[in-house]
Order: structure tokens, then sequence, then C-alpha cells
């Protein structure tokens, strides 16, 4: 049975699709005619090379086999490639919601799990952040919204940040707090307006916990000032000799039966002369 000149267009009556052999000898043909990629090539040959020793019902059943295996692997290839769309969906999907609604802008210092830096572009896969190690990252962009973002340029350019510290117990806490303004006052890129000021956060196991609180008009520099005010709360408090704990534990142990002897026996070795 010969396939009709324009290939697979003859229908299911034309390629024989009921008689096994027919059909394997149509997609025999249709190989060798087509071109075949390299390694199939060799497959083509070995059954052309069967067909004349009579084994015609063992190649049908292999071709068949065969084309049964072709779909499994297109089928999970398919899958596959459907895993693959769906992350670039997502991703292009989330470009055009950064590109319209703009919560965040080319220039915006932000921060995103474990980057932060400045944008330097936005495309529809992906944002482009340059850290302040000048390296640069490339953010996929539905980390922008399935994520918490941090956006120290949007809007009004000040900002506040939070500088904990611990002191002893037993320090004057109005000492405490007149250096701590005293710091804030001091450092440069910190605001006057609005004032800088201090609160009383808690009770800590081993340390009475106070928090610096100071606007800055520089978020790029927030990492920078909080150092600055770091150090200068260290030598402030040496000046005025306010302790800065660590942690500590208090062990207190009870009387017991035994205890007396265990603490006699694990003591000091005396000279027996």
């Amino acid at each position: 049975m010969e396939l009709p000149p324009n290939g697979l267009d003859g229908g299911s009556a034309g390629l024989g699709l009921d008689d096994p052999e027919a059909r394997c000898r149509g997609l025999v043909r249709v190989v060798v005619r087509g071109g075949v990629p390299e390694g199939l090539d060799r497959l083509v040959a070995a059954v052309e090379a069967v067909r004349p020793a009579g084994d015609r019902t063992r190649v049908a059943q292999v071709l068949v086999e065969l084309e049964a295996s072709v779909w499994v692997v297109a089928g999970a290839l398919g899958v596959g490639i459907g895993f693959g769309l769906q992350n670039i969906v997502a991703n292009f999907v989330a470009g055009l919601v950064l590109l319209f609604e703009r919560p965040i802008e080319v220039g915006d210092r932000v921060t995103v799990q474990d980057v932060e830096g400045n944008v330097r572009d936005i495309n529809f896969r992906a944002t482009t952040v340059l850290t302040t190690d000048n390296i640069t990252v490339i953010v996929p962009n539905s980390q922008f919204l399935n994520n918490p973002v941090t956006n120290w340029s949007h809007g009004d350019p000040r900002v506040r940040i939070h500088v904990p510290v611990g002191v002893a117990y037993g320090s004057d806490v109005e000492k405490v707090t007149r250096s701590l303004l005293g710091v804030a006052a001091a450092t440069e890129g910190v605001l006057k307006d609005p004032a800088p000021s201090v609160f009383f956060r808690d009770f800590g196991d081993s340390s009475l916990d106070f928090e610096l609180l100071v606007w800055i008009d520089q978020p790029a520099r927030h990492i920078q000032i909080r150092s600055r005010i770091n150090y200068a709360i260290d030598a402030a408090f040496r000046k005025e000799g306010i302790e800065i704990p660590f942690p500590q534990r208090d062990m207190h142990v009870r009387s017991a039966r035994g205890l007396s002897g265990m603490l006699v026996r694990t003591g000091p070795e005396t000279d027996p002369t």
C-alpha cells in the first residue's frame, strides 16, 4: 500500500489504520520520506531489514509500542512544560502589576527577603536590584507580590529607625535617657525635626531595655547611620559609667538528701600526709 502523494492527508482509510501491518509500513515510509533525527534512522533501517524475513507481525507490534511510548513521553514533557510556563506566566503577570500600579519604581531603595538595594530596572519577568556591595541581583517579579517588601523611598523620604540597647539593673534610667538623646543630637544624618525620642521598653532577663528612635531623610544610608549611633552609644556609656550587661543566669542549689556527701566526695583532694 502506497501513501498518498501529500503524506498523511489521505485519511485513515488511505493509511490502513485498521491493518497493523499496513499501519507500520506507512509509518516507516513517512519517517523515511520526511527525514529522521539522528539515532531514529538506525531504528527505521532495522525495521526495514526485518520485514523481508517475514516477521511482519512482530515489526507491527514493535512500532505500535514505540508509538505509544512516544505519546507517553510527549505527555510527560507537556506536564513539565506546563509547570515551567506557570512560573513564567506568574512572573509576567507580576511584572505587569509592578509596571501599572508602580508600588516600586526605578531608583527606589527596597528590601525583599534578604536582598536590599536600589532598583535599576523593571522588566516583564524580573527586576534588577543593585545592592550596597555593588552586586546585581535578578529578583523574579512574583517575589515582590508574594512576600513583604520594604520600600525605603516610597512617598516621604523620611524614615524612622529603631536602635535597641540594654543597660544593667541598678543603672540611673534618667542618665541613660539623657545620654541616648545626646548621642542622637550629635550624630550626623539624624534629623532635628521630628525630634529623637527614647522609650523604656521592658525589664529584660538581664537588662533594662531601652530603645532610641531617630528620624533620617537618607533611607539608603540607614545602615551607616545606625552604625554611627551604636559607636556613639558605647562611647557615651563608657564615659558616664553606664554598664551594658551580658546575659547572666543565677543558679540556686537546694539542700537534698545525699547532696552534702556528694559535695564532700567531689571536693578537692587532701594530702593524707
